[in-house]
């Protein structure tokens, strides 16, 4: 049966899933670009960026599953993008450019639709208004009987969570501290660590939901 998942979402040990002050420049805020070195050093992040070699070991196999099964997926705006309000300038294709790893359909959540976006690898972005249930019914119905993936960012994770709309988690915690930003953990119920394993850059908990 399709799931609801979210996989390789990072975290720092004092909590916090983004930093203040989201940039272009710094896409996870302040102080925070760091929660995800434990994924930069990997094979399937450097292949995504069409590099070479990168780590080959546990990090990298949670990596390279991070769009197994998935049919689709949502996002949050910020994770698509910097810029706040109106739609401005509709340029702005994502912080991917124009080859987005995702190869399915993308639903972002965003009280300004735009049209979609599609792009020539089978990704497109869908710029939607909505509840969690009611987004995740579009997903759902685009995915099929494949998987739905939450890729944040951290409020959207949350509203999913707290909403025992999420079936499996798969947290990322990072030995480093961001001291303020965007908090993920706490004042969520229902769920239970099903196992975890550790590296030397971060341990890999999967939690699922209760019953």
């Amino acid at each position: 049966m399709p799931k609801v998942v979210v996989r390789n979402f990072a975290c720092s040990i004092d909590g916090f899933g983004a930093g203040l002050h989201q940039t272009q420049s710094e896409p996870f805020g302040k102080n925070a670009s760091q929660i995800m070195d434990w994924f930069k050093s990997t094979r399937t992040f450097k292949s995504m960026i069409g590099g070479e070699g990168g780590s080959t070991g546990l990090d990298d196999s949670y990596a390279a599953r991070a769009f197994e099964g998935v049919g689709a997926s949502i996002m949050g705006r910020n994770m698509f993008s910097p810029l706040r309000g109106p739609w401005e300038n509709e340029d702005w294709k994502g912080w991917w450019g124009d080859n987005p790893p995702f190869k399915h359909p993308v639903f972002v959540l965003t009280h300004h639709p735009r049209p979609t976006l599609e792009f020539g690898n089978g990704t497109s972005f869908h710029f939607v208004d909505g509840s969690p249930e009611r987004v995740l019914e579009q997903a759902q119905a685009a995915a099929g009987d494949q998987d739905v993936k939450v890729n944040g960012g951290t409020a959207t994770v949350r509203a999913f969570w707290k909403a025992r709309l999420i079936d499996e988690l798969h947290l990322v915690m990072a030995p480093v501290f961001v001291g303020e930003g965007e908090r993920l953990l706490g004042g969520v119920e229902g769920y239970e660590v099903a196992g975890f394993e550790a590296s030397e850059a971060a341990v890999h908990y999967r939690i699922v939901k209760k019953g």
